[in-house]
């Protein structure tokens, strides 16, 4: 099953730790920029939610190559990220996900397991 894209997403900054969380938000930016000149991944997204009351308020949605996707998230650079991100934001996480084609390939898997 494919698997194209990583959402980094968090609820918000732990109260007094603002100015870590704007200055790695820049590192981070700065470190996906990288990745996409190498072609580890092929683009990444920023979305800010407007405030509504939940836990969801940021992300980076990333996508590429699903291979190229599972050897970044093992990688210990990104695990630095992603360790320091828990240490100044609350409710932070990544999951790997599907978006694109991939998404109906999903869908007709899940489609096949639901009973009549």
């Amino acid at each position: 099953m494919s698997t194209n894209a990583i959402h980094f997403g968090w609820n918000r900054t732990v109260p007094g730790r603002e100015g870590t969380s704007a200055a790695h938000f820049e590192e981070f930016v700065q470190y996906l920029g990288g990745l996409q000149q190498q072609g580890s991944i092929m683009s990444f997204e920023v979305v800010l939610l407007n405030p509504h009351g939940g836990d969801l308020n940021g992300f980076f949605l990333i996508r590429g190559d699903g291979a190229k996707l599972t050897e970044l998230v093992q990688s210990d650079e990104w695990l630095t990220h992603m360790m320091r991100a828990a240490l100044h934001l609350e409710g932070s996480g990544a999951v790997m996900g599907a978006t694109g084609d991939a998404v109906m390939e999903r869908m007709k898997l899940w489609s096949s397991l639901i009973s009549s």
